[in-house]
This record gives structure tokens, C-alpha cells and sequence, in this order.
């Protein structure tokens, strides 16, 4: 149809948008990446809610413990996925993940190694946590343009991937 507007493929989705980074926690620098990341969401018609958290397992346990228990079905984390020691946000990811999508990491990094050969060292994971109302949850990369890059490639596969959760069709 010609000019209809069309409708947002996350239409009432919940999502949480977690910035992970010592600095951005303590307000010196600026969060870029998780307002990207949770406008192009907003823009796809989810329902965001976004916070900054420290580095470090406790606090990004605790965040992803907090977006769960909001009912988001939509996870993204930006940043603590490099080598720095107090990069640990896989590692504050996996306990919540009942079962892996290793093929989103694999299509991040690859994605973002055509612009940024660093993206190869992303230690990024992602997966479905368990029980009801099961979450997608997804690291993402902590630089603005990593970030954006990241849900550029993850918005086409959102819509079809809450569905396949909640028992849709093929």
C-alpha cells in the first residue's frame, strides 16, 4: 500500500538498555552507546527502559537480575566485552543464558570487523535466559559506533526472535 506508514517491527516489546563503564557510571563521559543502541529500539517501537552501570560482575548481575524481573524480553548490554580486567561482562552475562545463540556474537564481530578490526577481540555472548516470558539477552560493543553497528545488524532479527520465544511459527 502507497504511503502507509509501516508498523514498527518491536510494537510494545519491553527492553533494557544496560551501559557498562566505570566512567560513564561515575559521570566522566559521556554515554553514547546506550542511548544509540535504546533509540533504534525506541524507533522500532520497543518500550525501553536504559541505565549506566560500574563495571564489574555484582553490578551487571544486578542490572541484568533488575531488567528480568521488569519483564524485558530484550537485554542489551554496551561495553565490558574487551580484555581489560574489569571487562567481565560475558562472564556476568552467561549465568542468566539457558540456552546460547552463538551465531549473534559471530555476526557482530564479523559485522564489525569491516569497519573495525578490533571487533574481533569482543568477548560478547548472547542467548535466551530461562523461564517464563524467557529474555533475549546481547552484549554489545561500548563505543557509540560499535553500538550502533551492533543493533543495525540485531533489529532484523528481533521480531522473528521474540515470536520463535514465545512459540511462534517458522
Amino acid at each position: 500500500m502507497t504511503g502507509a506508514r509501516e508498523t514498527p517491527a518491536l510494537t510494545g516489546a519491553a527492553a533494557a538498555v544496560i551501559t557498562v563503564s566505570d566512567r560513564r557510571s561515575a559521570g566522566q563521559a559521556e554515554d553514547t552507546a546506550g542511548p544509540a543502541v535504546a533509540d533504534a529500539l525506541h524507533a522500532a517501537g520497543a518500550a525501553v527502559e536504559a541505565w549506566v552501570v560500574a563495571d564489574g560482575l555484582d553490578s551487571v548481575t544486578t542490572a541484568i537480575e533488575q531488567a528480568l524481573a521488569s519483564g524485558a524480553r530484550l537485554i542489551l548490554t554496551a561495553g565490558g566485552t574487551g580484555v581489560h580486567p574489569r571487562d567481565v561482562t560475558p562472564e556476568a552475562t552467561r549465568p542468566f543464558l539457558a540456552r546460547d545463540l552463538p551465531g549473534i556474537p559471530e555476526l557482530l564481530r564479523s559485522t564489525g570487523a569491516r569497519t573495525t578490526p578490533t571487533a574481533a577481540l569482543s568477548r560478547g555472548v548472547a542467548g535466551v535466559s530461562a523461564g517464563h516470558g524467557p529474555a533475549l539477552i546481547v552484549n554489545l560493543p561500548g563505543s557509540e559506533a560499535g553500538a550502533r553497528e551492533g543493533i543495525d545488524t540485531l533489529l532484523p532479527l528481533l521480531a522473528h526472535l521474540l515470536s520463535q520465544l514465545d512459540g511462534g511459527d517458522h
